[in-house]
């Protein structure tokens, strides 16, 4: 394998935005919703780890000679794994953690092998959109297919995948990325408007038909953080700002009844308050006893639950999962991310990596995924992407002077 900085690929293959969208197939699960077909789990467990083994080969078949950009990110997503094998080889939670960490190192090995491609550009930020949206298309079809069964009851009327079994959670988070991305799209106009009314007006209903809080308040803080950072280089992005401003001021006045009651969902005080009973959960993980090579590794990788409820917190699961080295690492990841953007001078690029990362960030409170193959890892292996200086060059060499042209007093 060979780090290859200096050699400029020509041109991102169109298969490479297959190889990303496998990757995101891969990760959107297998356990969800109703849907109107019942699909069996095993089925869509072998779609999603079929669509990452092809992944896998493709990239291998597009990148031969394994070359690689380098990457703080993916190294440290390398890392992620030892603890990850520690704790699983102990078997506590089975052979299944095993499984996963195969998963993840498939799933990190693919990253390596995409990084030659990875120059800064928006290349994979269109790929990010396409991917997204198409799964965002299987949920409106659902909802327009049998209504009843994407807005079910057990969910609270909140809309769910009818076609593939997507949570509202999942649902929201698709809607928000893709949402802010192309708003960041339309302010550095590198889209047209009808392009962007097209992705952002349904993935607005969609979202809004989710009721899906943390995505909602993610995307709101993502925008505003990297709207602010092209404000003082983008007179369209100060534009955008003091309209969004204005708008957002007089909505929150003229519709507070409605947006209070919308986050609420129908909830009491108390529930809300303690998050729809993540809180019980959290404090039952912290409390539970532990020994010192599980506080240090944790138990394996699981399905991100404690006690058989979801444990919906990435740094809790991290911790229970991988522990405190895992913990350690995957801050060192978001801050290794988040120092390279803050050094970086501004630029469509760099916005759309810092509204990635915020949005990462503040979803992490409340949705796991940080320690394992998840949607959440592929937006900061965008926003790496995204961060990436562009291959330089290699120099041109001095053409050899043919000897017929050297002088004879030379050759002496």
């Amino acid at each position: 394998m060979s780090t290859d900085a200096a050699i400029r690929p020509t041109g991102t293959p169109k298969a490479v935005g297959v190889v990303w969208a496998l990757l995101g197939l891969n990760t959107l699960g297998s356990a969800g919703a109703k849907t109107i077909v019942t699909i069996p789990r095993s089925l869509i467990q072998m779609a999603t780890m079929g669509a990452l083994v092809t992944a896998f080969a493709l990239a291998l078949a597009l990148n031969p000679r394994l070359r690689i950009r380098p990457s703080a990110f993916v190294l440290l997503l390398t890392l992620l794994l030892i603890p990850s094998v520690i704790s699983s080889a102990n078997l506590e939670v089975g052979y299944g953690a095993l499984f996963r960490c195969f998963r993840l190192a498939l799933f990190v090995g693919t990253l390596w092998l995409l990084t030659r491609w990875w120059d800064g550009s928006l290349t994979f930020v269109r790929h990010h959109i396409r991917m997204y949206f198409a799964a965002l298309c299987t949920v409106a079809v659902g909802l327009a297919i049998a209504p009843g069964t994407a807005m079910p009851e057990y969910y609270g009327g909140r809309l769910v995948g009818a076609l593939w079994p997507l949570t509202p959670p999942q649902i929201g988070q698709y809607a928000a990325v893709i949402i802010g991305l192309t708003v960041l799209l339309l302010i550095g106009r590198r889209t047209t408007r009808g392009s962007g009314a097209f992705v952002i007006v349904p993935s607005l209903v969609l979202l809004a038909l989710t009721h899906t809080r943390t995505a909602t308040v993610g995307m709101l803080v993502g925008l505003t953080l990297a709207i602010c950072s092209l404000v003082m280089t983008s007179a369209a992005a100060r534009r955008f700002f003091a309209w969004t401003v204005v708008c957002v001021t007089v909505g929150a006045v003229v519709f507070y009844s409605a947006i209070q009651a919308w986050f609420l969902r129908g909830q009491s005080q108390e529930n809300f308050s303690n998050l729809t009973g993540r809180a019980k959960v959290w404090d039952a993980l912290l409390s539970a006893p532990r020994t010192s090579g599980e506080k240090v590794f944790g138990t394996g990788l699981g399905d991100k639950s404690f006690n058989g409820l979801p444990i919906d917190n990435s740094w809790l699961a991290v911790y229970n999962e991988q522990g405190l080295t895992g913990v350690t690492i995957v801050a060192s990841m978001l801050l290794v991310l988040g120092g390279v953007a803050l050094l970086r001078p501004p630029s469509l690029s760099r916005a759309c990596a810092i509204f990635l990362i915020s949005y990462v960030g503040i979803s992490s409170y409340t949705e796991a995924g940080l320690g394992d193959a998840s949607p959440y890892l592929l937006h900061l292996g965008l926003a790496a992407a995204l961060l990436a200086t562009p291959a330089t060059p290699p120099p041109l060499s001095t053409p050899a002077v043919p000897r017929r042209h050297v002088p004879r007093w030379a050759r002496r």
